[in-house]
């Protein structure tokens, strides 16, 4: 099959590999050609534009940074919409807002296009190991097409409902992780302060009741003070200011996620926006 395949950076690079790797013709397109440059050696064909790759392909991935990039790739003369082959099937892995996701939807629908919205989670590692949850919103027949695809990079896939339904779930999941956060650090900085070793507590507490893909995956690199972005600290202020905005569209109060958010949003003042989302240790210390 031909794919394409719009954003190659941390996570999308490494999806990106296992396209190649199951037998299929991969068309990328990224702003920063450098960055695709092993996947180009791995046989990936790099174009100039994402018009490029929505006319050379069957199904198209979007994985890009924010809601105005979903939009700039999407819609306008050089975008998918005006782009794409008949019948192709359009999918977004970007975590956005579900108002886009459903505009996306329709248009797609009118141009006899298929779209999906199908954010993931389970950052760099869940990327290169192809074990991502992928929670999806659009048609279930269009779902079920792209299947085998999404099998390629993830292991809980998820159809949740019709279009906006995949960013909606995915602001459950920031959500729990954003206060999730908190807790984690917190208990770094508890067993630190109490003499304990940090790395013995994990081992007591990970496989607990306290157990969390946080505490397994991230705590480690808070102790090692690798602030490497497995998942980038502006893309989760992002996350949360779209889940925010969602909640109070519903009249929601949401104590915990605004907590979390002011916390990062600090940390990025202090120039920690590059980072990954561990560094939120260094609020504490």
């Amino acid at each position: 099959m031909k794919v394409g395949f719009i954003g190659t950076g941390v996570m999308g690079s490494s999806l990106v590999k296992h396209l190649l790797t199951a037998g299929h013709d991969v068309i990328i397109y990224t702003r920063t050609a450098k960055k695709a440059e092993s996947l180009v050696q791995a046989g990936a064909k790099l174009v100039e534009s994402p018009k490029e790759v929505a006319r050379a392909a069957e199904t198209i991935f979007t994985m890009v940074g924010y809601p105005s990039d979903v939009e700039e790739v999407y819609f306008g003369d050089n975008g998918i919409l005006e782009n794409a082959q008949q019948g192709a099937v359009l999918v977004d892995l970007t975590t956005s807002k579900p108002n886009l996701a459903k505009r996306i939807f329709e248009e797609a629908a009118s141009k006899g296009l298929k779209a999906l919205d199908a954010p993931v989670s389970g950052g760099d590692i869940g990327a290169q190991k192809g074990t991502l949850s992928i929670m999806v919103g659009g048609a279930e027949p269009h779902f079920q097409e792209v299947l085998p695809l999404l099998e390629l990079m993830g292991e809980n896939i998820v159809y949740q409902g019709p279009a906006g339904s995949g960013q909606h779930t995915k602001m459950c999941n920031q959500i729990n992780i954003a206060t999730n956060m908190i807790g984690v650090c917190e208990s770094l900085v508890y067993a630190k302060k109490a003499g304990l070793d940090p790395e013995q507590v994990l081992r007591s507490i990970s496989s607990g009741a306290a157990g969390s893909w946080s505490l397994s995956n991230l705590a480690p690199r808070m102790i090692a003070e690798d602030f490497a972005p497995g998942f980038y600290i502006k893309h989760f202020i992002k996350d949360m200011k779209i889940a925010a905005e969602e909640a109070e569209l519903m009249g929601l109060d949401l104590p915990g996620l605004r907590l979390s958010l002011g916390m990062y949003e600090k940390l990025a003042e202090q120039g920690y926006s590059e980072n990954g989302t561990q560094a939120l240790i260094k609020h504490f210390e």
